[in-house]
């Protein structure tokens, strides 16, 4: 799993940033419904991975376990239906898999991951 942290956390990185930028221009993006801050949240959790691959393999591992552990929040609060979280974000169903994927992916590979 070693091998995996960084190119997972760069490829998240730019499909995050990527995402952000495309969903300022165009709404929903895909089947997935986006809003200003949720926009925000993918360009800022882009640019944090990135960053994190620029320090070192083990401040890609912190971010892959804290940014999967953020993202599985979200995805129960989606998936609850946790009114607050919903709107602030406008998650919707294909949302809520998403998030779920992303933190099981980033929490697999950085918990099955060693410490640098």
């Amino acid at each position: 799993m070693n091998a995996l942290v960084k190119p997972l956390a760069v490829i998240l990185g730019l499909v995050l940033i990527a995402a952000g930028a495309y969903g300022f221009y165009k709404n929903p993006v895909f089947v997935f419904s986006v809003n200003q801050l949720h926009n925000i949240v993918h360009l800022a959790s882009g640019a944090v991975a990135l960053i994190a691959v620029a320090a070192g393999y083990g401040a890609a591992r912190l971010y892959l376990i804290v940014f999967g552990l953020v993202y599985a929040l979200v995805a129960i609060a989606g998936f609850a239906k946790i009114q607050q979280v919903v709107t602030l974000l406008n998650l919707n169903q294909p949302d809520n898999f998403l998030h779920a994927a992303i933190a099981v992916a980033c929490l697999l590979v950085g918990l099955g991951s060693r410490r640098a």
